[in-house]
């Protein structure tokens, strides 16, 4: 192909390169780029003064832009894609149907390095895909290719299997088993039922009425009987306690009812806790804690690929690494909300969720007297309470309560002009529970979860607070978070709202600590850097060793 300035007695057959426009002395005609010059446009362009014009004139063997992509698109356009009229070297491949996109990125990596003149972009490899919505577009750049450029593109798409497939989803059954325990709400594991019946929804399923039982093996292992006679395609379990071995109540249902385990755990997150089995030739899926929540995890691309009968076995899952990492993680160094956008369309960001903070500084610090020790100064001259209050005001916890009690005047007169709220505890010398509910019932309705500081604990930073957030997710099974040092517990704890009527009905001179253990399912452990996180100081001898407290009065 030639391209460049053209004498317009030698353009006919040329293609223009640029928009010409004639002006109103020649009826502001507009000829527009890509136009093939014949006579009358040539005479138009010599009426308006010009005597050459940029163009592209092909050569023997050159394929013009809208053949070679339509020759391209002709290869590449498998079963259940639909290929778009060509236009400004331009093919789009749509889907037909709904199912998963499979992409042989090397082929297509191997044509797009072929030549500069040729490219093809796609949706990501295994994405789950609507009728009509685009999948690939080729375009070609230039108003020509060598057609033996186009040869090569053609033969290399043929060698092997396609570079692109549209595989459908197909209308399975689908039977879920729901296993319950003592003491777990049935609204906690409704959110399993819900979140399954959308997935399978969207991959044109069913869902089968759903078989509650215990979380023991033989009534697991009996429901999955059950459903199978239902005409189950799939099986699914979710368990009121998550699993974490091979051997544990779900899998151990699903052998007991016939089948084999093929694979525990994946490589994406989240979606770490997932078992895969089979009852016959039936797929039996153990669901990860996180298949609580609609978000995208794990147990979304393994179901997507079960529906687009494909296989998924274990060098099918330890394949989803790359890429497999679907979620904020807080040590992460960008957050996600602010890092480019990259991967699968559909992640959306986190939205930050609403925690408030409870700084508990009501008691009457008996092991101090007559020292209250939320009003110790440290070295600088800080009282206790305030570096609480304001290591609290460094995290993202919002809004901040604090709970005052003995000597609520002073405590409140040392925080003025502090972005904080108070809430009085009338009966803060009946112990600790009261001061908690004096707190618990002065946060405002909206708020998600709640971290409940103590005041005498000023080691305790923003960041340390704000790891206990990241961490805190109820519908995946993270609605209590603890930090441990060591493996041992400390505080603050993070507590979700659904934990607040229990809360409120706590006596007596303790915390809600023990609620933790009645709901260990629900609890998240967060290793901390030091010992911060259980160090509290209740007398005076302890608090000078603490740092910057060494000469506290």
């Amino acid at each position: 192909m030639i391209f460049g300035p053209t004498q317009l007695a030698e353009a006919r057959g040329s293609i223009l390169a640029h928009t010409v426009r004639l002006g109103p002395n020649h009826g502001n005609k507009v000829l527009k780029k890509g136009t093939v010059l014949d006579e009358a446009a040539i005479a138009s362009l010599q009426a308006a003064g010009l005597r050459e014009v940029v163009a592209a004139t092909l050569e023997a063997g050159d394929v013009p832009e809208d053949e070679a992509a339509d020759r391209l698109s002709r290869v590449l356009a498998g079963p259940l894609l639909a290929r778009s009229r060509a236009a400004t070297g331009r093919v789009n491949l749509v889907a037909e149907s709904a199912g998963l996109l499979l992409v042989r990125a090397p082929v297509i990596n191997r044509l797009n390095a072929l030549d500069e003149g040729l490219t093809v972009a796609t949706l990501p490899a295994f994405v789950p895909v609507t009728a009509k919505e685009m999948v690939a577009t080729i375009k070609v750049i230039p108003f020509a290719v060598p057609g033996h450029v186009l040869n090569v593109a053609e033969a290399l798409v043929k060698q092997g299997p396609p570079a692109l497939e549209l595989h459908p989803f197909r209308p399975l059954k689908v039977g879920l088993v729901l296993t319950e325990l003592p003491g777990i709400k049935e609204s906690v594991m409704d959110g399993a039922v819900e979140a399954t019946a959308a997935r399978v929804d969207a991959l044109c399923g069913t869902l089968l009425p759903v078989e509650r039982c215990r979380h023991e093996t033989g009534p697991v292992s009996d429901a999955l009987v059950r459903l199978k006679r239902q005409g189950a395609q799939m099986l699914l379990i979710a368990g009121a306690s998550a699993v974490v071995d091979r051997r544990d109540v779900g899998p151990a249902g699903i052998i007991r009812a016939g089948g084999v385990i093929e694979h525990f755990g994946m490589p994406v997150d989240p979606g770490n806790l997932i078992c895969l089995g089979r009852i016959d030739e039936i797929p039996a899926l153990v669901l990860p804690g996180c298949a609580r929540s609609p978000k995208l995890n794990g147990i979304d691309w393994v179901m997507q690929r079960l529906f687009a009968g494909l296989k998924v076995g274990s060098q099918e899952v330890m394949g989803m690494g790359v890429g497999g990492l679907l979620k904020e993680i807080e040590v992460r160094p960008l957050p996600r909300e602010k890092a480019p956008s990259a991967g699968t369309p559909s992640i959306a960001p986190r939205r930050a969720r609403k925690i408030a903070a409870l700084v508990m500084a009501a008691g009457r610090s008996r092991r101090m007297a007559p020292l209250n020790k939320l009003l110790a100064l440290d070295d600088t001259g800080l009282a206790m309470v305030t570096r609480v209050v304001e290591n609290v005001l460094a995290s993202r916890a919002r809004p901040i309560v604090v709970v005052t009690g003995y000597e609520r005047e002073r405590v409140e007169q040392i925080l003025s002009g502090r972005p904080v709220q108070f809430a009085h505890a009338e009966d803060y010398a009946e112990g600790l529970s009261a001061s908690l509910k004096a707190g618990l019932a002065a946060l405002p309705p909206d708020v998600e979860g709640v971290v409940v500081c103590l005041g005498d604990m000023p080691l305790v930073t923003g960041a340390m607070i704000d790891r206990l957030l990241a961490n805190f997710d109820p519908e995946e099974g993270r609605a209590i978070v603890m930090p441990t040092f060591r493996g041992k517990q400390g505080n603050p704890m993070l507590w979700s709202r659904e934990f607040l009527p229990e809360m409120m009905n706590i006596t007596g001179d303790v915390g809600a600590r023990h609620l933790a253990g009645k709901h260990a399912d629900r609890v998240a452990e967060v290793e901390m850097a030091d010992d911060a996180v259980l160090r509290d100081f209740d007398t005076t001898d302890a608090l000078k060793q603490a740092p910057g407290y060494g000469g506290v009065r």
